[in-house]
């Protein structure tokens, strides 16, 4: 198998920038894995293709209100911090992602409002930081809610808007943890799931964080 196996053209202009209402009225390619004909359908179709003692697996992940901005202390120079995952919830201590990184070293606090600030305590990678987050901040998952804004994926080319911390979830969002949405769930709805279960379908959840490594291209040929 080859990288050149995967290219092919995308045009920016059907790159959708915001989502359709209602969530299943997207699009939906259907492959009949017989006949290899392909059928054009809309995502609400999809309850068609279930049957009486399928398992529907859906993940109750939640996405992280995960860029946050804010000041170096001294100098005020603007930092983005994109948090990535929790390490010790005692210590409320996190790994993330800082941009521009040559300005963040081991022993600067960023401040984020007069609540909330972190001071990163180890470097990871070129762009990685670990940082602690200070005993005032509380609940370090509702302060991210609270000061961040939505991570939306790098395809999507505009800055965030109020209506993405509900738009980027799924209707199963519980527990929160993913730096991206699983894409696929975001479109179905609640009236959706009902009729799904109404054909004696099992819903099981699971939670599966999903980190910024889904965003990676490929690099290796084989």
């Amino acid at each position: 198998m080859k990288l050149s196996d995967f290219k092919y053209t995308l045009p920016k202009t059907i790159i959708a920038k915001f989502p359709v209402e209602p969530r299943d009225s997207s699009n939906l390619m259907v492959l009949d894995r017989k006949t290899n004909d392909i059928t054009n359908k809309k995502f609400s179709d999809i309850s068609d293709y279930f049957e009486k003692g399928d398992v529907l697996v859906v993940n109750e992940t939640k996405v992280m209100q995960a860029r946050l901005f804010g000041k170096k202390e001294r100098t005020n120079a603007k930092i983005e911090v994109f948090v990535l995952r929790e390490l010790n919830h005692d210590e409320k201590i996190w790994d993330v992602i800082v941009d521009p990184a040559r300005k963040v070293r081991i022993g600067n606090r960023i401040y984020f409002d007069d609540k909330v600030w972190c001071e990163v305590i180890d470097n990871t990678t070129s762009r990685g930081r670990t940082v602690r987050f200070n005993d005032d901040s509380g609940n370090v998952f509702e302060a991210i809610e609270k000061i961040g804004t939505t991570p939306l994926p790098p395809y999507i080319k505009r800055e965030p808007v109020p209506d993405d911390k509900e738009n980027y979830q799924t209707i199963f969002a519980k527990v929160d943890g993913s730096v991206a949405a699983p894409t696929a769930a975001l479109h179905f709805t609640p009236q959706l799931l009902k009729k799904i279960k109404a054909k004696g379908v099992k819903i099981v959840t699971v939670v599966l964080h999903i980190g910024l490594g889904t965003f990676r291209p490929v690099e290796v040929e084989d």
